[in-house]
């Protein structure tokens, strides 16, 4: 049985996107942007702010907000019917603060299929935390076989794939790929 480690945010649920239109845009009403301008992420320079300004109005959505995230509706139908064909591991880089809440949330969502959370501390002004691993490939060297792959960032994946890793670059317009949801989905399930 393969083993599919999966990001969570912008992957199993709409964190960025959920976070623009309800935190970002109702904030800013002279922002004309859609999601589908987010053309980087951090989007820093598309919204013209620093990544102090941006941290801190993302931290505070997922403070307020997160546990209410719905999980990406062809995501989760995809469990459904696929998710027993493979052993599935969550895998984030999120602030060490969020990380029980990301957890929880995985748990309560995907617990049927997913039997793994573990994460990478991003980084926050003022919070030291033991180094051991810095991204996500040097724990997937570390603590697991991954067969599959799926983050939302190219640099991830691109690390994943030297490795020998399948990989799927999951479509978000801040990345390059040009695969519909339903079509990562497809490639996952022929894997």
């Amino acid at each position: 049985m393969k083993t599919v480690i999966w990001d969570v945010d912008d992957v199993l649920n709409d964190l960025m996107k959920m976070w623009f239109e309800e935190k970002w845009l109702p904030a800013h009403p002279e922002c004309k942007l859609t999601f589908e301008d987010l053309t980087e992420n951090p989007p820093l320079g598309v919204l013209g702010i620093t990544m102090e300004t941006y941290l801190k109005s993302l931290d505070e959505y997922r403070v307020t907000n997160y546990e209410s995230l719905e999980p990406v509706s062809d995501v989760l139908a995809w469990f459904n019917l696929n998710g027993f064909m493979f052993r599935h591991v969550a895998l984030s880089s999120c602030p060490l603060f969020f990380a029980p809440i990301s957890a929880k949330w995985v748990f309560k969502h995907f617990g049927h299929w997913v039997r793994g959370f573990h994460f990478v501390p991003s980084k926050r002004p003022g919070l030291n935390v033991p180094k051991y691993e810095d991204t996500k490939v040097q724990v997937l060297e570390r603590f697991f076989e991954a067969d599959i792959f799926i983050d939302d960032n190219p640099l991830n994946v691109r690390e994943a794939e030297k490795r020998g890793i399948k990989t799927i670059l999951w479509p978000r317009p801040w990345n390059n790929s040009r695969m519909k949801i339903s079509e990562a989905l497809a490639l996952l399930s022929h894997y």
